[in-house]
C-alpha cells in the first residue's frame, strides 16, 4: 500500500513516501512556516518517485502534541488531499512515533516534547514501544517516578531536562536517532492501514494534551 506520510509537529519536519513495508523517499526540514512548506515538500517528494497524488492510497499524519500551528497545517493538508480520493487515513501521537524511534533500546522507554513554561509533554513505553498509561504534561520529574534505572528516552524535551534525568537517574540511557519522524509514522502506519484501521478524512482529530495560548502554543 503506498502511503503517504506527514508530521509538522516537530520543528523537524518531514513527509514521506512508505510502499510494502520499505521506506521509499523522506523529505526533511527544519520548519518555520509549515503552510509554505509543506506543500512543495509532498509534490517534490511525489515528483521523484514519478508519481502523482491519485496514486497514494493511505495517509498517515502526526496528531499532536506539538506545534499547534503545525499540527493543524498538517492535519488539514492530509485531510484536503485524502478527501478528493475518499482514502483512509491513521493519526498517530507524536509521543508514539518518538518511542518508536528506540524501540528494544531499553526495558522502559520514555519520549519527551519540550512544551515550554518548564513543561514536557511525555509518556511511557515497553520495550517493544506499547504504551504503558497516559500520556500527559507536567514537569519531566513527574515522568520519572517509579522507572528502572536503565530506560532510554528520546525527544527534545530530553536536550532541555538531561541534567534532571541523570540527577534521579544516573545510568539512564539516551539513543541517538535522527528527529525526523515521517518515516517512522509511515511504516508504523502501513501495517495498520492494510488491516483496514484507518478512518476517514473527517475522522482525524489533534491530540491536544494542553490548550492553545498566544504566540507559538504547545497544544
Amino acid at each position: 500500500m503506498r502511503v503517504l506520510a506527514v508530521d509538522a509537529t516537530t520543528d523537524h519536519e518531514s513527509v514521506a513516501l512508505v510502499h510494502g513495508g520499505r521506506l521509499l523517499a523522506e523529505v526533511r526540514m527544519v520548519a518555520q512556516l509549515h503552510s509554505r512548506r509543506l506543500m512543495p515538500a509532498i509534490e517534490f517528494l511525489l515528483s521523484n518517485a514519478g508519481l502523482a497524488a491519485q496514486d497514494l492510497e493511505a495517509y498517515a499524519v502526526t496528531t499532536g502534541p506539538g506545534s499547534f500551528t503545525g499540527l493543524r497545517v498538517g492535519l488539514a493538508t492530509v485531510q484536503g488531499l485524502a478527501v478528493a480520493q475518499s482514502a483512509p487515513c491513521l493519526g498517530l501521537s507524536t509521543l508514539d512515533v518518538l518511542a518508536a524511534k528506540i524501540e528494544g533500546t531499553a526495558d522502559a522507554l520514555v519520549a519527551l516534547m519540550d512544551a515550554q513554561r518548564g513543561e514536557v509533554f511525555g509518556a511511557r513505553y515497553d520495550a517493544g514501544g506499547r504504551l504503558q498509561g497516559d500520556r500527559g504534561i507536567g514537569p519531566v520529574e513527574s515522568f520519572l517516578d517509579g522507572l528502572p534505572e536503565l530506560t532510554a528516552f528520546f525527544g527534545d524535551g530530553v536536550e532541555k531536562h538531561q541534567d534532571a534525568i541523570l540527577a534521579r537517574l544516573p545510568r539512564a540511557l539516551f539513543p541517538r536517532r535522527s528527529r525526523y519522524l515521517a518515516g517512522t509514522l509511515g511504516l508504523l502506519a502501513e501495517p495498520r492501514l492494510t488491516a483496514l484501521q484507518g478512518v476517514s478524512p473527517a475522522d482525524l482529530r489533534p491530540l491536544y494534551l494542553r490548550g492553545a495560548h498566544i504566540r507559538g502554543g504547545q497544544p
